[in-house]
């Protein structure tokens, strides 16, 4: 592990200087950063410790819900309100590493996590343009069951790890920032970025920006949601293909529908086809599965993961009819 500087800002704008720094990198649970760093993936030159910062807090409105970004991960599962109104968000936390990890990792390193790749994090595979942009990618004619079938490119196929992220694009979350060029809130949809020609850029934030807290909307969409993951084990894996979904039912006719996918694409995946497909259709098992069957049409398979775009389409069939069996 290479040696490097540390500092704990107890203030934003501290935080957001020593985060423009060249070579600076943010901690907050360590999680992720503390095992990159001990596989030389990253090499900083400061890490800047974020914990100092008022963060940590879960506040529900009569409009919904606002998650400070140092919230970690097993408090936010576990809270009585989140279980009640956003149940999706839940199950997804609690099928994502082990208790241990939820109990440190954050809201805002969930949101910034990098891809489980086994070659982005082998630093003596030469051949990876997230790690080293123009070397190339060893997954397209390597080993790829784990990797995306959607918005790949011909410079990467990394799959997206975070379970979180999915259910919070389905509950229309949106990201809020501070950075030297001041505030936003970006849409969860927006966050993420696609590989196209820059897979080392994994989302729109700048230098020194820092995620604050996330906000998402109280709906019937969000109360009537759920998760469902398939992985090879019950737990401490990462998905093959997983669903977040949630309905606005009236009676039993679908008024309207949130659906997003995890495991199979680059960034946190949102069907938008699928969810017009079910407006105004009975919440039926039939109905599920004709929607379904328009997932994944665009998807970019190689020899070993093309098995993903069927387990996909059932996976949300399957969270879909638990969506419209809940009261």
């Amino acid at each position: 592990m290479k040696a490097f500087d540390y500092a704990k800002p107890n203030a934003e704008a501290e935080a957001i200087r020593a985060g423009q720094a060249s070579g600076a990198r943010f901690i907050a649970g360590g999680t992720l950063l503390v095992d990159l760093l001990r596989l030389d993936v990253e090499r900083p030159d400061l890490v800047v410790d974020l914990n100092g910062l008022p963060h940590a807090t879960v506040e529900l409105s009569a409009d919904g819900l606002r998650i400070g970004a140092l919230v970690r991960n097993s408090d936010l599962a576990e809270h009585p309100e989140v279980v009640a109104a956003f149940p999706a968000l839940s199950q997804a936390l609690l099928s994502g590493a082990s208790p241990q990890i939820r109990n440190m990792a954050t809201v805002g390193g969930n949101l910034l996590q990098r891809t489980r790749c086994s070659y982005f994090r082998d630093v003596a595979v030469e051949a990876c343009n997230k790690r080293k942009p123009g070397s190339g990618c060893a997954a397209l004619n390597g080993y790829s069951r784990m990797h995306a079938v959607l918005g790949v490119s011909d410079q990467c196929i990394a799959a997206n790890p975070s379970d979180m992220c999915v259910a919070l694009l389905s509950l229309d979350a949106v990201v809020h920032t501070r950075g030297p060029n001041g505030e936003r809130a970006i849409p969860l949809a927006d966050f993420h970025t696609l590989p196209g020609s820059r897979p080392e850029r994994e989302s729109v934030l700048e230098l020194g920006e820092l995620v604050t807290h996330v906000t998402i909307p109280r709906s019937e969409l969000a109360k009537r949601s759920v998760y469902v993951k398939a992985r090879d084990r019950a737990s401490f894996a990462f998905a093959l293909a997983s669903a977040a979904v949630g309905l606005e039912l009236e009676g039993r006719l679908i008024r309207n529908a949130r659906v997003a996918l995890g495991g199979v694409a680059s960034k946190p995946w949102r069907c938008p086809e699928v969810e017009h497909a079910l407006a105004g259709k009975p919440a039926t098992r039939e109905s599920f599965r004709a929607a379904a069957a328009l997932a994944m049409r665009d998807a970019k398979t190689t020899a070993d993961n093309q098995f993903k775009v069927e387990l996909a389409r059932r996976v949300m069939v399957r969270a879909l009819i638990l969506a419209g069996e809940r009261q």
